[in-house]
């Protein structure tokens, strides 16, 4: 029993990880402009610190909703958590970056308009 949820929560925090890394990269390869560089290393680390408590907080929610639902912990409710948790986890990088690429667009913005 330890075993599934250890490998549900290594999976899962893995991903959570590896997300978080790539939005520090694309904040980093985003400030190179010298315009917008400090919007986007000061959005990045914002955008990364928002996504990993609501997708920490998703994670969870999930485990404890399909652990609770599926009665029988088998290899299919596993995969069934990963899955979804996954799937949140994209969802909610790709709404990250759009917020990100938006925080570089408005620092550009004010940055030719003075």
């Amino acid at each position: 029993m330890s075993l599934v949820f250890t490998t549900f929560f290594f999976v899962t925090g893995c991903a959570l990880a590896g997300l978080s890394y790539m939005i520090f990269r694309i904040g980093d390869a985003l400030s190179d402009c010298p315009a917008t560089g400090r919007a986007a290393k000061a959005g990045s680390l914002t955008i990364v610190t928002g996504f990993v408590a609501i997708g920490t907080g998703a994670v969870m929610i999930i485990a404890a909703g399909i652990f609770t639902a599926l009665a029988g912990i088998n290899v299919e409710t596993v995969l069934a958590a990963i899955g979804v948790s996954l799937l949140g986890l994209g969802l909610g990088f790709t709404h990250a970056i759009a917020t990100l690429r938006d925080v570089v667009a408005q620092a550009a913005a004010r940055s030719a308009t003075t």
